[in-house]
């Protein structure tokens, strides 16, 4: 290992792997160290009966942005997997994105002026003004039937409170499509790395140092010593040793497991939407290749946790207190002329993964 480094990198998730790279081929000599004992953070994968499996929930690449997909493109080649999920409110399956099929399992209509009547009726009924939860905010974009169907029960799993008390802007925009295409993403680009994410990763680590299972605080005066600056992307809180307090997250739990049948589901996601489900999806993975023939299936289900210290922190809780909170953290951070901050523990956000990587060219172009 040298001695000395041009940037440490506390991660080896996609943002620190994408900014290692881009430093090193600007000639920067690099060191990523990474408390798991794997690469790729959350996008890892593993091969499992000869079927490429995603560790920590599905993970799809999409994009409009031409400059992102031709930069994943150099270190991996993508299949053309469109995602295609799939809902099961209380065994009874409807299309997701919210479209036509959709409408048609909901209420027997055919045509989109039909899908539009009832859809404005209910909205209607929902009354207008500025929502005050995510409750109503749902209610207006969607009416009552969808949201009762497909929304309310699998968003109060995954954020554990009932959505009269969730903010509003946790869902956005909710898409409705009046066309019978099943395609969940608008974006030009989409598809998984062949071979998996883990294999991307290590591609864009080519010619930077990594050490992995090594703890960035059991000493960190030693690991800022190790190089010029800091690259971090762990929880920005743990960073200022929780000096304003400690940031809300949420938590997920995977099980998965082998089963002896060639299909398990047929298809790669289906969302189980009522509340009395525990968990929110279970992914078979062969479906996300359908190059990957096997005999066996390897599924995955997912189930939303509390987070308490020590548990892997999936999603950050962006209420007003935590926003105000994140905001104490992040002008401490932009003090700091050794340390740069970036990803979504470190940002407090959450990314897809096209964003995460716009977010290092933006970081990157901005160093010298």
């Amino acid at each position: 290992m040298k001695n000395k480094y041009d940037y440490l990198i506390v991660g080896a998730g996609l943002f620190g792997a994408c900014f290692a790279q881009i430093m090193t081929e600007r000639g920067k000599r690099c060191l990523i160290i990474e408390k798991r004992e794997a690469i790729g953070g959350n996008i890892a994968t593993e091969q499992v009966e000869g079927i490429t499996v995603h560790k920590f929930g599905a993970h799809i690449f999409h994009t409009s942005d031409e400059r992102v997909w031709k930069y994943v493109n150099r270190f991996a080649q993508f299949n053309n997997f469109v995602n295609s999920p799939i809902a099961n409110y209380k065994g009874t399956l409807y299309s997701l994105p919210f479209n036509m099929y959709t409408f048609n399992r909901l209420w027997g209509v055919r045509t989109p002026a039909e899908a539009r009547a009832v859809i404005d009726a209910q909205r209607a009924a929902a009354g207008d003004g500025e929502p005050q939860n995510l409750e109503e905010k749902a209610l207006r974009s969607v009416g009552e039937d969808v949201y009762k169907t497909l929304i309310k029960g699998y968003t109060e799993k995954q954020w554990g409170r009932d959505c009269k008390y969730l903010p509003a802007f946790i869902i956005g925009r909710v898409p409705l499509r009046f066309t019978y295409d099943n395609n969940y993403f608008n974006d030009r680009f989409q598809g998984i790395p062949i071979g998996g994410y883990s294999q991307m990763i290590k591609n864009m680590l080519s010619g930077t140092d990594v050490m992995l299972g090594i703890d960035y605080f059991s000493d960190r005066a030693k690991f800022d010593g190790m190089a010029e600056r800091v690259l971090y992307t762990g929880e920005i809180d743990r960073y200022f040793d929780y000096k304003f307090g400690e940031l809300e997250y949420r938590s997920l739990r995977f099980e998965t497991e082998t089963i002896e049948t060639d299909d398990f589901q047929g298809n790669a996601v289906v969302n189980y939407t009522d509340y009395e489900t525990p968990f929110t999806r279970i992914i078979e993975h062969k479906h996300f290749d359908k190059t990957q023939v096997s005999d066996r299936t390897v599924v995955t289900r997912e189930y939303p946790e509390k987070f308490e210290k020590g548990s892997e922190p999936y999603y950050p809780i962006n209420d007003e207190k935590n926003t105000a909170l994140y905001k104490k953290y992040a002008a401490e951070a932009a003090k700091s002329e050794k340390t740069l901050f970036g990803g979504r523990l470190a940002g407090y956000k959450y990314y897809d993964m096209d964003d995460t990587v716009a977010a290092v060219f933006a970081l990157a172009d901005g160093l010298k």
